[in-house]
């Protein structure tokens, strides 16, 4: 992984000590409508299994939280922490081979995606245009179970640091519209998570978001997998912002 670019945002974010002008804490959550698509494999698996396909997979509900805690202090950066968990799961009449073992005929499957975010970063700009820059430490935990007449479970659990950028606008006072990323590419591999939103704070310290996201996940021979994800779908939450 090239670390440089990282250590560039952060030499840069710091030397602007950019930061809010009052304390401020948010927390919140909601409920994520994810469409999943792609398909994975081990490394020595003569064909990728389809998540559609061969597992079943359809749209599910899923649940975020996120905290939030900004303040006036030059140097030291805001932070958020978030966690999203996605479960997928299926069953039908299909034939694929994995790690080996080839299942056919009724098959059940249960997934779990699980990934908790440090964000880091700094408030370049917090007016009617906002600019934020910082860095993402991702922890990613997958767990699975495949079932036909024999049973395999597994897990992977990486954490990656990953570049971080908000960028939105406020037309009016308490409304922003913004678009969030984190990202990172190492080794043919790479990590994404996208959202777009609007989210608006009333004067009795609730606020509403709404909006669009997408996580995508490239793996080339990681713990020995290969595999290409992707789930995108609106949400919509509420939060505490004092």
């Amino acid at each position: 992984m090239k670390l440089k670019p990282l250590l560039y945002l952060i030499a840069l974010t710091s030397s602007l000590s950019a930061n809010a002008d009052t304390l401020s804490i948010s927390a919140g959550g909601g409920v994520w409508n994810t469409s999943p698509s792609g398909s994975f494999q081990k490394t020595s698996d003569p064909a990728a299994v389809d998540v559609k396909d061969n597992l079943f997979w359809g749209d599910e509900s899923q649940g975020y939280l996120f905290a939030t805690l900004e303040h006036p202090v030059p140097i030291i950066p805001n932070v958020k922490l978030m966690y999203t968990k996605v479960d997928q799961s299926g069953s039908g009449d299909t034939s694929f081979t994995f790690d080996g073992d080839v299942y056919s005929g009724t098959v059940s499957n249960e997934f779990s995606i699980e990934t908790t975010d440090l964000i880091a970063y700094y408030e370049v700009l917090d007016n009617v245009v906002s600019l934020d820059l910082g860095l993402t430490i991702r922890n990613l935990k997958i767990d699975y179970t495949i079932n036909d007449s024999s049973n395999i479970k597994d897990s992977l659990d990486e954490t990656v640091p990953m570049l971080y950028a908000l960028v939105g606008g406020s037309p009016i006072p308490d409304l922003i519209i913004s678009g969030e990323l984190s990202y990172v590419a190492f080794s043919g591999s790479s990590v994404s998570d996208f959202t777009a939103k609007i989210a608006y704070t009333t004067n009795f310290f609730v606020g509403f978001e709404a909006g669009y996201r997408q996580q995508k996940y490239e793996f080339d021979d990681v713990s020995d997998t290969d595999a290409k994800l992707d789930f995108d779908g609106v949400f919509a939450g509420a939060y505490l912002k004092f």
